[in-house]
């Protein structure tokens, strides 16, 4: 380890200690959502509807982790379909550099898989019209329906690294089918991130419309998952046990992210 990454790791320690800190990112995540800080944003001309620590936290795990799927659940503009295979086309473009083949864009390795209950037909023109597309594959249809989640585990069997990002429906019951459901396609090193977590932390006014809110949400369904791994243990998709654990150091980096507690890494 280097004396950079060392220093990394110290100031990452002492912020969970940093009271102030701690507070401002709060209040600032409060506001933020209040105010819909996160629809400010577009990756590559589409809406991304994330916020940019975030952003930045998936260039991270990538890159770190290498995986050839990413499966998404909730597919709105198609911004972050679309940051997920500019992600993978940078690690095809330096794979191939590295080993000197030819890269041919017509027939990328490494994929996205978007699924989505309503993909609205000008969003999916949208996304088909995109540079990237080539890399995109798009379901429609509930992403707990047996019939989807039996196709997204077919295409998960085709690749040997692959990730999960969960963003659909935020109730806790919809949030918990859809980890019992992808999580065990995660393979080891990888991650399972799980959006809108932040959602226990908020105000329950925020939300006056939805059928989620302090109580019932994200974070509440990983907090349960996690504990049913710990009870009853879960065998991942490759056979091996599932263990997963909240990337605690990644939290600290951010600060300000609509996913704590909620990037899950298997071991």
């Amino acid at each position: 380890m280097s004396d950079f990454q060392e220093e990394t790791r110290q100031r990452l320690r002492d912020v969970r200690g940093n009271q102030r800190l701690l507070a401002d990112a709060r209040a600032f995540t409060e506001s933020s959502v209040e105010a819909k800080y996160s629809y400010n944003f577009t990756w590559q001309g589409r809406p991304i509807i994330q916020y940019p620590q975030d952003i930045v936290a998936m260039q991270e795990l990538v890159w770190a982790t290498r995986p050839d799927l990413i499966i998404e659940t909730g597919i709105a503009h198609g911004g972050s379909l679309v940051l997920s295979a500019s992600l993978l086309a940078m690690l095809d473009y330096t794979d191939a550099l590295a080993s000197g083949e030819t890269l041919d864009p017509r027939a990328p390795r490494r994929r996205v898989l978007g699924v989505d209950i309503d993909i609205r037909a000008h969003n999916r023109e949208a996304i088909l019209a995109h540079p990237m597309a080539g890399r995109i594959d798009m379901l429609q249809g509930s992403s707990v329906a047996p019939d989807i989640v039996a196709q997204v585990a077919q295409a998960a069997q085709r690749h040997e690294r692959v990730m999960v990002c969960l963003d659909s429906n935020h109730s806790h019951e919809h949030v918990l089918a859809e980890l019992e459901a992808y999580a065990p396609l995660v393979t080891r090193g990888c991650y399972c991130v799980v959006f809108d977590t932040v959602v226990e932390d908020l105000p329950a006014s925020q939300y006056p419309d939805r059928n989620w809110g302090p109580g019932d949400n994200p974070r509440t369904a990983v907090r349960e998952y996690l504990r049913r791994l710990g009870d009853e243990g879960r065998t991942a998709a490759d056979g091996a046990a599932l263990d997963l654990e909240v990337d605690t150091d990644l939290e600290s980096k951010l600060l300000v992210t609509v996913a704590p507690g909620g990037y899950l890494r298997r071991a």
